[in-house]
């Protein structure tokens, strides 16, 4: 099977259960935050959060995004990251109940427990957050740059094309 960008770039997804997830401030300050994750269809990214987090206040007034996913644990010769621009919201009403199905299946499949719409909505202390991808990159084979991945909306992948 061939390495393509968007075959790359779902491995990577489907193999991590982590994600980075970098967020701002109204006057630009930037935070950083890894976050369990779950995802539908590599292009929705899900997870749940405190609304008092540093990153839930920054993406609450300002839902611009950057998300990176890898595996720290291989060698640099072997590594590989998905880097994801995105626009991040918390869900209410029913994006949050098709979202929160979607959480709780990785949940339950990884061994941890299930979460319904009642785990993140008030009163409970957690939300349900989304960031919804509009392009997906990975490094390239034999360069140390990233290339667009062509995953749902994402551009195709633009040979010598340089996003750094």
């Amino acid at each position: 099977m061939t390495r393509t960008p968007d075959r790359v770039a779902r491995a990577v997804i489907d193999a991590n259960r982590y994600m980075t997830i970098a967020t701002a401030d109204p006057g630009g300050r930037p935070w950083i935050t890894p976050v369990w994750f779950a995802h539908d269809a590599h292009t929705e990214f899900l997870w749940v959060s405190r609304p008092d987090a540093r990153h839930s206040r920054n993406i609450a007034a300002r839902g611009d995004v950057a998300i990176v996913i890898f595996d720290s644990t291989v060698t640099p010769r072997e590594r590989q990251a998905v880097y994801v621009e995105a626009v991040a919201e918390q869900l209410t009403g029913p994006d949050c109940e098709r979202a929160i199905a979607v959480y709780a299946r990785r949940s339950v499949a990884l061994g941890e427990r299930p979460w319904g719409v009642a785990d993140v909505t008030p009163p409970a202390e957690f939300r349900l957050y989304r960031a919804t991808a509009s392009t997906h990159f990975v490094l390239h084979d034999t360069a140390d740059r990233r290339i667009a991945a062509g995953i749902g909306p994402a551009p195709v992948d633009t040979p010598g094309a340089n996003t750094e």
